[in-house]
């Protein structure tokens, strides 16, 4: 187990990697659903101004 996580004396710029990857999907979903529910509070206040029922 000890030799997977060294990674082969890379440890130190593949997990570090992993990591960043990580963040940036994680970031990426958590904006794509706050963009998401702008968009349909948005869309809501479009359709009440216009009268429209939901």
């Amino acid at each position: 187990m000890r030799e997977f996580l060294d990674m082969g004396g890379y440890a130190a710029f593949v997990w570090p990697a992993y990591a960043v990857t990580l963040a940036v999907v994680v970031a990426n979903i958590v904006w794509a659903r706050r963009l998401l529910r702008q968009a349909q509070a948005a869309a809501r206040r479009r359709m009440a101004a216009a009268g429209a029922q939901p």
